[in-house]
């Protein structure tokens, strides 16, 4: 692959020139959409073996989902040290993918399977599994239901019980569509999410699909030094009760607390 660097206010990201195509629109769209930078509150150890495909925070700790066929896992973890309290192995032959917490119990998605597993939050034992079409990308849940991306440029609402497709909302930037949503969190009505390799987050209204702001932590990624294609920014979780909100990436040493700086 070609790589290219990008010419936008902060830090260049070097990425292929298939990626820049899906970052530009992104950073371009900043005058619609206000480009927010984040402000680093803290900085705690993250496990470098971690491919993060899905965190959240509950009950005082971090829960995490990992992929690649062989080592996908779902795992409670300790903040202040990043140590693996607790683990439970998905199927060596799955991909895990995004986690929701939905009735006490952990939900965790693979790639291409097609199977969602259940977990339960305080024990890891698993406790079922559902059937759904499509691929597994991330995962976040509101009040009533699970919201889940799977790559294209749409949020996918799901029953939290048979994880059977209600609707979907296309997800637009400038008017235009915006793929590669990742990794999700359900924030105060919006979802925050990744958009895969491009070193932005982005806030989407749910019920319009509009991307209402975009959070710039190419910072963040030029901190970390990733090399790998895969080390990329991924993984949010809040701290609804602390008001605190956490990102890391695929194989980080650095899971960061921030702060977004809103526009004013």
């Amino acid at each position: 692959m070609i790589a290219v660097g990008l010419a936008l206010a902060g830090p260049a990201v070097f990425v292929s020139a298939q990626d820049a195509r899906q970052v530009a629109p992104v950073a371009q769209a900043a005058d619609k959409a206000p480009m927010l930078s984040a402000t680093i509150v803290a900085r705690y150890p993250h496990d470098t073996k971690a491919f993060t495909e899905g965190l959240l925070w509950h009950d005082g700790a971090l829960y995490e989902s990992t992929g690649q066929e062989g080592a996908s896992d779902v795992r409670r973890v300790a903040l202040a040290d990043g140590r693996t309290l607790a683990r439970a192995m998905i199927p060596p032959a799955q991909f895990g993918e995004g986690l929701a917490l939905w009735n006490g119990q952990l939900v965790s998605l693979t790639w291409h399977d097609g199977i969602s597993h259940r977990w339960d939050v305080r024990t890891l034992k698993p406790v079922g599994r559902t059937r759904y079409t499509g691929e597994g990308w991330g995962l976040t849940a509101d009040a009533r239901q699970l919201i889940q991306s799977d790559g294209s440029s749409a949020l996918i609402f799901r029953d939290p019980r048979t994880l059977a497709e209600r609707h979907r909302v296309p997800v637009t930037i400038d008017g235009r569509p915006l793929r590669d949503i990742n990794e999700l969190e359900y924030i105060r009505g919006a979802v925050l999410a990744n958009v895969w390799r491009t070193g932005f987050l982005v806030r989407i209204d749910p019920a319009s699909g509009r991307v209402t702001a975009v959070i710039d932590l190419r910072p963040l990624v030029a901190e970390i030094g990733a090399t790998g294609a895969d080390s990329v920014l991924n993984g949010i979780a809040w701290d609804a009760k602390a008001d605190r909100l956490f990102v890391t990436g695929k194989y980080w040493p650095t899971l960061f607390e921030i702060r977004i700086d809103e526009a004013r």
